[in-house]
């Protein structure tokens, strides 16, 4: 994940400059003795303004992670709440104004954040689990993800779009959120079912077809043709990885993981671990694959040692805190600002895209003679969420000057409210599997 930044501009206004000052001297007065920086300062307000919120929806018995998301939009540079704040006619900061403000550490806590989850996501499925829907996972990832594609191209291309517009937000608009479905499933206490196995085997296919997209559509725009060898590398290097980890690495990583474990001290253990997380998260990243793919590899490895749940609780408080600091700050960074000028559109796309998606999704479970319990549930949970690689898509179009001004507030709108519509779809897809 290069970036999950909606607006990444920094700030140049007076006003915020002010407001900012006048929050650090705040701090300094309060504790004197202690250097502080703008780091330190939006950690402490992301801890306790979404131990505040987070409680509130756990009271009115609502998904933590929305409460994560809306603690998130309060306090980010871009949140419309601070907008109050500016004298009449005053114009509004690039930047934003809010609480938070120092974007590059959001984005930092974002990759910690998604990295810790999807390896002690991985610790709960040992070779032998994913081995089983290896095939189903390819044919219902390559056909959800391109048959959503088509329909949003044909979509886009009705409202008269430019072509390469509509091609780039067909293809933010096709990938579902890991980030998002891994959490739900974890919230709702189902990440240890046969469907959830199903549903990551699908998102790892589809953050490999992500990688490809974005490849190809790079020399689509640029040179109006697209690369079969860059497409051939992804490919080539993607199954290189995944086949290295389940021959070399499942003889070497466990092993090593248990002589740790041998020595009784649970830093030692908790130190080996994370840097097998991290270690395999930057090779993957250094292959030109995402984090999150070598992140679940690493969980994979760590799952096949005899020290396994050990491991999982020693990293798991670890990964609740920066997975917590992930949503805020994937709400922060949200401009929600901009919904109102595309609401239109993007509930158009939103309903095309997760009915194409689901349908697509269930009948590709069907045709590989999955359960229909475990093939509605996991469609359901698949068909909503748009998250950080729809956000990478779209951002590579702006990156190298491809698209219109529009394209990436639109794409971001859509993150916005499927992110609020995926518990409740997830909720459906488990009614009617138990009816």
């Amino acid at each position: 994940m290069d970036n999950i930044a909606l607006q990444t501009a920094p700030p140049d206004s007076v006003i915020q400059d002010t407001i900012a000052r006048s929050f650090s001297a705040l701090i300094e007065q309060i504790t004197p003795e202690i250097p502080h920086a703008s780091f330190v300062t939006d950690l402490a307000v992301i801890m306790i303004i979404a131990s505040i919120v987070t409680l509130a929806f756990f009271k009115i018995r609502q998904p933590l992670i929305l409460g994560y998301l809306f603690a998130g939009m309060l306090i980010g540079p871009l949140s419309p709440l601070w907008y109050g704040l500016l004298p009449v006619g005053a114009p509004i900061p690039a930047g934003g104004l809010g609480l938070l403000s120092d974007v590059s550490a959001l984005n930092l806590f974002a990759d910690i954040g998604i990295i810790l989850l999807l390896f002690v996501i991985g610790i709960e499925f040992p070779y032998s689990k994913i081995r089983t829907i290896g095939k189903s996972a390819m044919i219902i990832g390559t056909v959800g993800v391109f048959s959503t594609m088509g329909a949003m191209l044909a979509i886009t291309t009705a409202f008269g779009m430019g072509f390469i517009d509509a091609l780039f937000i067909a293809a933010a608009l096709s990938i579902s959120s890991t980030a998002i479905i891994v959490k739900l499933l974890e919230d709702s206490g189902y990440i240890k079912k046969e469907f959830s196995i199903l549903v990551l085997g699908v998102l790892i296919v589809e953050d490999i077809i992500a990688i490809i997209l974005i490849t190809s559509l790079q020399s689509v725009a640029l040179a109006g043709a697209i690369s079969i060898e860059s497409i051939a590398v992804v490919i080539i290097v993607a199954v290189g990885l995944i086949v290295g980890t389940f021959t070399v690495g499942t003889r070497v990583v466990p092993s090593l993981i248990d002589r740790m474990a041998a020595t009784e001290h649970k830093e030692i253990l908790l130190l080996g671990v994370l840097g097998v997380c991290f270690g395999y998260a930057l090779l993957a990243n250094i292959v030109g694959l995402s984090v999150a793919i070598g992140a679940f590899l690493a969980g994979v490895l760590v799952a096949e040692s005899k020290s396994s749940e050990v491991s999982k609780l020693l990293a798991s408080p670890i990964k609740n805190m920066f997975v917590a600091i992930f949503f805020v700050s994937v709400g922060a960074l949200m401009d929600v600002s901009q919904i109102q000028g595309y609401i239109v559109i993007a509930i158009i796309l939103i309903a095309v895209s997760i009915s194409v998606k689901l349908t697509a999704n269930l009948s590709m479970s069907i045709l590989t003679k999955q359960k229909r319990k475990k093939s509605l549930r996991a469609s359901f949970a698949l068909g909503g969420p748009r998250g950080e690689f729809s956000i990478v898509i779209a951002k590579s179009g702006v990156d190298i000057g491809a698209v219109s001004a529009f394209v990436f507030p639109l794409v971001g709108v859509v993150s916005v409210i499927t992110a609020f519509i995926a518990p409740f779809l997830f909720r459906t897809g488990d009614r009617l599997a138990k009816k």
